[in-house]
């Protein structure tokens, strides 16, 4: 068609030029899903491909192990279950200290160390709860004998060790909270609640961990 034509034939060529701007958009959004496939493709193959980081080791440390299961075998404790407050009381850290000034990897409170201290004739010295050593010792000590003292219900012993014994033994007399006034069928405080939770979900991933095979 000449010139001529067109400019007889606005609508014609109107159409041509829409026509051809609905081609090239077309084939742009092909382009552009064809792209998008391929990196997806790209990036399945990857994560499949790709090494595993040890997330378990991150997640859950098994430092301290030897000192751990030392410990936790005086007490008759799983060491599991001190490896698990650990983790939920001071992520391994062992200068850590609390806003109540809870000290050192278990956390312990520095009246609740000297008492403790003096149960092995020892005295308690201040700053000695940054020690691994001493903090895991009384710590371990602290958690047998709340088992003990709670006929190895962990739940109750782990409640005490947030709690405090006081607290505890008042939920057990409450009809709410126990209906055998040894077990606790609801813990009324969200934070105490939510920490044992945590501590015996650690437990159980730890109780992996700390098994024979894996030692």
């Amino acid at each position: 068609m000449s010139s001529k034509d067109k400019k007889q034939n606005p609508a014609l060529a109107r159409r041509r030029r829409v026509r051809r701007a609905r081609q090239f958009q077309r084939a742009l959004a092909v382009g552009m899903a064809a792209v998008i496939v391929v990196g997806l493709i790209g990036l399945g193959v990857w994560l499949i491909l790709a090494p595993k980081p040890e997330a378990t080791i991150e997640v859950y440390p098994v430092e301290y192990e030897a000192q751990i299961r030392r410990r936790a075998a005086e007490n008759g404790l799983d060491p599991a279950y001190p490896a698990a407050v650990i983790l939920a009381e001071s992520s391994y850290q062992p200068e850590a200290v609390s806003g109540a000034n809870a000290q050192g990897l278990m956390q312990l409170l520095p009246d609740t160390a000297d008492w403790i201290a003096g149960k092995f004739d020892e005295t308690y010295v201040e700053g000695c709860l940054f020690d691994a050593d001493i903090n895991i010792k009384y710590g371990c000590w602290y958690l047998g004998w709340l088992v003990k003292r709670y006929g190895g219900n962990l739940a109750c012993a782990t409640a005490a060790y947030h709690a405090g014994q006081g607290q505890v033994d008042k939920w057990l007399e409450n009809p709410e909270y126990s209906s055998d006034g040894v077990t606790l069928s609801l813990i009324p405080s969200e934070a105490t609640d939510t920490y044992v939770k945590r501590v015996l979900k650690y437990y159980e991933k730890y109780c992996e961990l700390y098994a024979p095979e894996a030692a």
